[in-house]
């Protein structure tokens, strides 16, 4: 995968780094892509089969779950082969966190109130510590510290920024600020406000941004880009995971369209192309379809535009690196603002694309 081009084009809060494995996160560093694992860890082979494809798809973190001892085989020999590094997602046994450190983990993500005792999340802290490696502090609504749960004086988004912020404290505390702070809800209004008072009340630590059980695949795309994208348009997010129930590729794909529409990073050339209406006088839908499906098998860092009738299409063609406005049975090929040729409607994505080729 070649390198995305970062665009400044939005304001960053400057939070410290940490490095989960090769991945910077925070301190000014490009906003990285996470996902997750559906594939049972204690299959390597299945594992590292969907982990190699959400690579091809631009993922640069993976996270994976140990849910007992069995998995912990199968999770050194993912660590050992995977082209990504690997968090371990680890709830209940703080043995296993520990286990997983030893293991080749590049991170661990944990939810210190479901851990146990303090000594216990010590325990994990000092191993990941000797490793080097960060740790997510992870508070999530469905599982919060039971002392914080019960308090009645705080709303859900108070509970959720109460409880994270007196994990750093701790951790901050026992000598370790390799740390990164998540808070995830599946309500997008609570989770826009509890990484707003994130934001304020820890805001030299990574955040990790995402809304969780957020539904399947639209649902989730749009309660992610609407909460997700309120967030990184105000300069908070260092990662981010997008939850959909769905194959974890589509998570990846749409994270990397909503860092492309922010202009803050662009995996793939990005295309405009027009709703149509009646004045569109050629078969608008599958060509931009075709052209769509194209460009997302390129790693070209340019936008193209595929407009369907001569009221905005000259003008919307020009804005573009390339594009192509429509008439009847025929297009106009624009590049850099000017037309370069007409084309045969039935030759038009072809010609587009050997353009593209040949001149970018």
């Amino acid at each position: 995968m070649t390198q995305p081009s970062e665009a400044a084009t939005l304001p960053r809060q400057r939070t410290h780094q940490v490095h989960v494995g090769s991945v910077a996160v925070g301190g000014g560093a490009p906003v990285s892509v996470q996902s997750m694992c559906t594939t049972r860890t204690s299959d390597p082979k299945a594992t590292l089969q969907q982990i190699q494809r959400l690579a091809d798809a631009g993922c640069e973190i993976i996270r994976v779950a140990i849910p007992d001892a069995s998995a912990l085989d199968g999770f050194q020999e993912i660590c050992a082969e995977s082209p990504l590094p690997v968090v371990a997602d680890i709830h209940f046994d703080y043995r296993l966190a520990i286990e997983a450190a030893r293991r080749g983990a590049a991170a661990m993500r944990i939810n210190p109130g479901n851990i146990g005792s303090f000594d216990r999340v010590d325990a994990v802290i000092d191993e990941a510590g000797s490793h080097g490696i960060p740790i997510r502090i992870g508070v999530n609504a469905g599982s919060l510290d039971p002392a914080v749960q019960e308090r009645q004086d705080l709303d859900l988004s108070q509970k959720l920024v109460t409880s994270a912020v007196s994990f750093v404290r701790h951790f901050r505390e026992r000598g370790f600020d390799d740390i990164v702070v998540s808070a995830k809800v599946h309500s997008v209004p609570v989770t826009v406000q509890t990484y707003r008072q994130l934001s304020r009340q820890i805001p030299d630590v990574p955040l990790h941004v995402g809304v969780t059980e957020a539904g399947t695949l639209r649902q989730g795309t749009v309660k992610n880009s609407v909460g997700v994208g309120i967030l990184l348009s105000e300069g908070i997010g260092d990662t981010m995971r997008l939850s959909l129930t769905a194959d974890p590729v589509e998570e990846v794909n749409v994270a990397w369209d909503l860092l492309s529409v922010l202009g803050m990073r662009r995996l793939h050339p990005e295309l405009t192309s027009c709703p149509t209406c009646g004045r569109c006088q050629v078969n608008m839908i599958p060509i931009a379809e075709q052209v769509q499906k194209r460009l997302e098998r390129m790693d070209k860092d340019i936008s193209v535009a595929v407009m369907g009738c001569v009221v905005n299409g000259p003008g919307e063609s020009r804005d573009a690196d390339i594009g192509i406005a429509c008439g009847k049975g025929q297009g106009v090929i624009f590049i850099d603002g000017k037309p370069v040729r007409k084309v045969g409607e039935k030759d038009m994505v072809d010609e587009l694309f050997k353009e593209i080729e040949e001149r970018f």
